[in-house]
């Protein structure tokens, strides 16, 4: 493997050394003895585009598959082989 040159002067290279000994800070505002959580707990579910086969019927889009399960309010796209009924 291939080391890169440290180019830094002793004193810079001292206090990098200094600094990575120094003890690691408590996070602010987390009370003491609560288990920090990973930051992508926080962060919203992505979804992703699901193509789901349907019929129009009545002016209404079903699945074809009884098993498919969209949620309320769930944003949908219709692709139409032809506008003509």
């Amino acid at each position: 493997m291939n080391m890169a040159m440290d180019d830094r002067s002793a004193k810079r290279r001292a206090l990098d050394e200094q600094i990575a000994a120094e003890p690691l800070l408590a996070p602010l505002g987390v009370p003491p003895g609560v288990t920090p959580a990973p930051v992508e707990t926080h962060l919203p579910v992505r979804r992703h585009p699901v193509a789901v086969e349907g019929i129009v019927e009545n002016g209404l889009v079903r699945p074809v598959d009884p098993a498919v399960k969209l949620a309320e309010s769930s944003r949908v796209i219709i692709v139409a082989s032809s506008s003509h009924g």
